[in-house]
């Protein structure tokens, strides 16, 4: 007999996977440079920005929707827990989100403007903050609490994994 998996391990090897992407860097830095990486990315793409992979898998724009839809969620993530004793952070389903806000016809210039955008002032907002601003607490409903400083160093590891992943999908629609 399988057991259920646990969701509560599953959002921590999530949270775990994204900390380990960023490894050892600088959180502001590796997010300073996420909007000029994407814009890279999606000029190399060319006439394969919009190719899926496979039907169900993301194109190298799609990877940008979610990544700029990601930096629009932590933006008001990161003003509430600065904000608001210990707020409740709900949880999104990215697949939704993307399948439901985006689609192949998206303007990746819109995009990318809006990903360069709020990741501005998020970063400017970080390196604003204080030590007891970076320790505030929002309880996640599916990973529990996380402060401040684990939000943004999940998120920077969050551009490199899905940078890596629209990286894989211009290889594999290049064959």
């Amino acid at each position: 007999m399988q057991t259920a998996p646990d969701p509560l391990a599953q959002a921590k090897a999530y949270q775990q996977s994204l900390l380990a992407a960023l490894g050892d860097d600088d959180p502001a830095e590796v997010q300073s440079v996420g909007p000029a990486n994407a814009r890279a990315l999606v000029e190399e793409a060319g006439i394969h920005l919009r190719t899926r992979p496979e039907p169900r898998e993301w194109s190298v724009l799609l990877c940008l929707a979610h990544i700029a839809d990601a930096e629009l969620v932590m933006a008001g993530r990161y003003r509430w827990v600065l904000a608001h004793d210990r707020p409740e952070l709900i949880g999104y389903d990215q697949d939704l989100w993307v399948d439901t806000l985006h689609g192949d016809d998206d303007d990746p210039e819109a995009l990318l403007g809006q990903y360069a955008l709020l990741r501005a002032g998020n970063v400017a907002l970080w390196l604003a903050s204080s030590e007891a601003g970076r320790a505030r607490v929002a309880v996640h409903r599916e990973r529990g609490d996380e402060s401040y400083d684990l939000m943004f160093r999940m998120l920077a590891g969050h551009d490199r994994i899905h940078l890596a992943q629209a990286r894989r999908a211009l290889e594999a629609v290049r064959r």
